[in-house]
């Protein structure tokens, strides 16, 4: 068994984000992930818990330095009409040291919230927004 150094794990610094084509350089962090829903199956004379997939559920955050108003800009006159823009993520993850990089493309994302405005003396302002969404596509994966 060979060992791997450990230049080759992968650096978020090498991380961006683009939402809907635009690149967001002011992306301080990003997570998607995926939650599996299951519901218990039980068989006859098995006194194991068994589990049957009935659907998932995508949800993440973005956590973006505070040089614009990013979540007022996308969201705020949308939510007050009452209609929610068509969103689409794709993030990417390229640390040129490691052994590849990653891409997802994220589909039908709904931001949860955005701050209409937060700051605190002597801080550097960021903004959080967290996100569900209903579809997703793995682009580049990093091999094992």
């Amino acid at each position: 068994m060979s060992k791997v150094k450990s230049n080759k794990v992968i650096n978020g610094t090498f991380g961006s984000v683009w939402v809907n084509g635009d690149k967001w350089l002011d992306v301080e962090s990003f997570e998607a992930k995926v939650t599996i829903n299951y519901e218990d199956v039980n068989m006859p004379e098995d006194l194991a818990t068994h589990k049957k997939m009935t659907g998932w559920a995508g949800e993440g955050s973005m956590t973006v330095k505070k040089i614009y108003s990013r979540g007022a800009s996308l969201m705020a006159n949308a939510v007050k009409k009452g209609t929610l823009p068509d969103i689409n993520l794709v993030g990417k993850l390229a640390d040129p040291d490691a052994f590849g990089s990653e891409r997802v493309s994220i589909e039908e994302v709904t931001f949860n919230e955005f701050m209409l405005m937060k700051f605190e003396q002597k801080t550097l302002g960021t903004e959080e927004l967290p996100f569900n969404f209903a579809d997703y596509d793995p682009i580049d994966l990093i091999p094992a």
